[in-house]
């Protein structure tokens, strides 16, 4: 088992980290809208899924894995009538390899955040 961590994705906000290596598996946390220094994306949820894809990446990148490379994502949000804005974004980064996915309505996220997602993905 081995932890990721990169200083190109917000750091962990609590007793956690942004992602696990078990074996050619990838676990990430969830990925909530902060930058890299922590500071919350202002804006509407497709700008905040876009940071969120943002961080993704970048935890992606340090173990070894990508996007396409992804098997499953969980997302969550804050309201359901945002989903075909959130589904616009996420059609971008996932648009020829779309991996199992969740979608679930949260009362409330981090921060108070729109949109958090997580993955699991094989590591190359």
């Amino acid at each position: 088992m081995k932890v990721i961590q990169t200083n190109q994705a917000p750091a962990a906000i609590g007793p956690y980290s942004q992602g696990i290596t078990v074996n050619n598996l990838f676990y990430s946390s969830g990925q909530i809208p902060l930058t890299a220094e922590g500071v919350m994306v202002d804006g509407d949820v497709k700008e905040q899924t876009h940071q969120v894809f943002k961080n993704l990446q970048a935890v992606l990148k340090e173990a070894g894995a990508s996007l396409n490379t992804v098997v499953k994502a969980t997302v969550f949000i804050k309201d359901m009538n945002e989903f075909g804005a959130i589904n616009e974004v996420y059609g971008e980064y996932f648009s020829t390899h779309k991996p199992a996915r969740s979608c679930v309505e949260v009362a409330r996220l981090p921060k108070d955040a729109l949109v958090e997602i997580e993955v699991v993905a094989l590591v190359k």
